[in-house]
């Protein structure tokens, strides 16, 4: 796999460290952040392929920056982060621009094959049963 570029933001130091210790071996994290504004211009300073936006940030949440960061034109592949896997709630994540949902709860099973289907274009999100595929969306 090419040299996939990643920028990573989360609010929790622990976590943070746990999602980029979990992408090392395949990926490059060239950025992290601790909430939306910082990850959004962390993307439009480095144009990475993909962005991993926790949900729940200070200063501006994850749905908050993917709708920025669409706006903007932003080509990158946006995989929004949560520990909640209310369908409403997972509805809003798409609404807002990401490619794909993983829940915190499975990152070791699905944060890797969500970026891959990112990447291809797909969209995906994590279940209860393993990870759904949604009809795709031009950008």
């Amino acid at each position: 796999m090419p040299n996939i570029r990643v920028v990573v933001a989360d609010n929790h130091p622990a976590m943070l460290a746990h999602i980029c210790q979990q992408l090392s071996n395949n990926y490059e994290v060239v950025r992290t952040a601790q909430d939306g504004l910082e990850a959004c211009k962390a993307v439009l300073e480095l144009q990475p392929d993909i962005v991993l936006l926790d949900i729940t940030m200070p200063i501006m949440d994850g749905l908050y920056a993917a709708q920025r960061l669409r706006q903007a034109k932003c080509r990158v592949r946006i995989i929004l982060l949560s520990a909640s896997d209310d369908p409403d709630f997972i509805a809003a994540t798409f609404s807002a621009g990401a490619d794909c949902y993983v829940a915190k709860s499975r990152l070791s099973t699905d944060l890797d094959p969500a970026i891959r289907a990112a990447l291809q274009g797909s969209h995906y999100f994590s279940h209860s049963d393993g990870i759904v595929e949604l009809p795709n969306r031009k950008l």
